[in-house]
């Protein structure tokens, strides 16, 4: 869809970017069908300021023309600036300032982005155009920016699960007129962590949709303008529309929430999905809201165990809106933190998969494949291995934007920087997530088909995560060693000797050597 034809000049022009695809937000407040109109664009800036994945780039797209078709049949004006329109200036700026110089309107309109960078940007041209720029708060949060501020300043670190019990409290969710947790406890994490073993259930795979004409019309587009991004797209099958994200909602709740809880950190070859929700994408952005969402979740209570259900609102109400609290909190200088000193590149096998370990040939086949994988996937196999290398934060956060489908500035970077590579010092996390590859054996059927032995840190099967996770305590002794959490690791170090720990750093030195040989970025 090119230029539309020529119109009145609106009242306010309502900017919606690819995350905020909800019609209800906050920029339609007020909005006049006959005298406001909405700016949507695709633009290639975006989409390719790093190598990003064809379902990703594929997924946005989809999703922001089903949503500008959903605005139309609603009767509201929309200018879409579409990718290969020959007009189009190929970044936001440049497309802003082209509808602002010919549609005139007397003020602009938008949600604070998920991303500091175009919010930055966006600021700039209203202080360059002199034109009113109203920036509205993103209601679709369940924490609003003065709430956290509030907590912060009321608690000496900022622990996920006392923000989680806070946000229960606060919300009502899961809780008794006493106050006290539903069932008596907080979390079911000792529950909720068993592997797939024989006698656990089928594993029913995930809602797929079948592509439309308007998809299908931007996986050509994709496949066209992106030849060399990572990834394919001839089995896009996910869920565009808010329609399709309510359906695979259904799904989730029919058929693989009453499992999600006690298997949600289990990891199984060629098993990317298990019985997670999928709903990531649609809920980042803003296809779904998480209130309905945790409506729905709470409705089944009673058909899905406690352990499940409180394990995936700890994911929406938790997780989820503490990265979102701390993005912004943080933000701008929480992006160059990097407490630990790391320095090394991301590996190039990131992107390709070719790497003889089968617990990272298995994350990275996913991600390549779906672009995806799960929480426990990205936290403890793809991003526990460039913890302990050594690999630069940053580039772990840039790996993740450009890889994830349902990757977003404000949700990424907290989770790469703090929770995954203990760039931030502990503001995420009170220590880091590592562990030897007996963690990735016990929890996975990975070690089985793997040529590495998790139990060795030494020699030519040696595990890489076993050696580097003993290098990683040796290097960071003096910053871990009286840390409560991390006793139990540092005593094992202690009964290490003196020959032992340099054979072992030395593997390590060669092993960071051969992995960062190749890079992609």
């Amino acid at each position: 869809m090119g230029r539309s034809k020529k119109k009145s000049n609106p009242r306010r022009l309502v900017i919606i970017f690819g995350d905020q695809l909800d019609s209800a937000s906050a920029a339609f407040d007020g909005f006049d069908p006959v005298q406001d109109a909405i700016l949507m664009m695709e633009v290639r800036e975006e989409a390719c300021y790093i190598p990003q994945h064809k379902r990703r780039l594929a997924f946005f797209f989809a999703a922001m023309r089903h949503f500008r078709d959903e605005q139309q049949a609603a009767g509201r004006r929309v200018v879409y600036s579409e990718l290969d329109d020959p007009e189009n200036r190929g970044s936001f700026s440049g497309e802003i300032r082209r509808w602002y110089e010919e549609l005139h309107p007397e003020g602009l309109v938008m949600l604070g982005p998920g991303d500091f960078r175009v919010r930055q940007m966006i600021e700039g041209i209203g202080h360059r155009f002199k034109v009113p720029l109203d920036i509205r708060p993103d209601r679709h949060f369940l924490c609003p920016p003065d709430v956290f501020r509030d907590f912060a300043e009321e608690h000496s670190s900022l622990l996920l699960e006392t923000f989680y019990r806070f946000m229960r409290r606060r919300l009502g969710v899961l809780i008794e007129d006493s106050g006290e947790p539903v069932g008596g406890a907080w979390n079911y994490d000792r529950a909720n962590r068993a592997p797939i073993t024989k006698d656990a259930p089928p594993i029913p795979p995930p809602r797929r949709f079948t592509p439309d004409a308007t998809t299908r019309a931007v996986l050509a587009l994709i496949t066209r303008a992106f030849p060399d991004s990572p990834g394919r797209l001839d089995d896009f099958t996910l869920p565009v529309t808010r329609q399709d994200a309510l359906a695979a909602l259904d799904d989730f709740l029919a058929h693989r929430l009453a499992h999600f809880g006690r298997y949600q950190d289990a990891m199984r070859t060629r098993e990317p999905f298990l019985f997670h929700s999928m709903l990531s994408g649609p809920l980042n952005l803003q296809i779904l809201n998480p209130r309905e969402v945790v409506e729905r979740v709470l409705g089944v209570l009673g058909t899905a165990p406690l352990p499940s259900i409180e394990g995936f609102v700890r994911q929406v109400i938790g997780w989820r809106e503490f990265m979102h609290s701390v993005y912004w909190h943080f933000m701008p200088d929480y992006a160059a933190r990097n407490a630990l000193g790391a320095s090394l590149p991301a590996p190039r096998f990131l992107w390709t998969g070719e790497t003889d370990m089968r617990c990272l040939a298995e994350a990275v086949g996913h991600t390549i494949d779906h672009a995806y994988a799960h929480h426990i996937e990205r936290l403890m196999v793809l991003g526990q291995f460039c913890l302990l290398l050594g690999v630069r934060p940053y580039d772990v956060h840039r790996w993740h934007m450009s890889m994830f489908w349902d990757a977003i500035d404000w949700v990424s970077l907290p989770n790469a920087l703090g929770m995954s590579q203990h760039a931030d010092g502990g503001i995420i996390g009170t220590k880091p997530y590592c562990a030897s590859g007996n963690y990735i054996s016990r929890m996975s059927d990975y070690c089985r088909h793997c040529r590495y032995d998790p139990r060795k840190a030494v020699g030519d099967d040696a595990c890489p995560f076993t050696t580097l996770y003993w290098d990683f305590l040796a290097r960071h002794r003096e910053r871990f060693e009286r840390n409560p959490r991390m006793r139990y690791p540092y005593k094992n170090l202690a009964r290490k000797g003196r020959g032992e720990l340099a054979a072992i750093r030395r593997h390590a030195t060669s092993l960071r050597k051969r992995f960062t040989a190749e890079t992609f970025l």
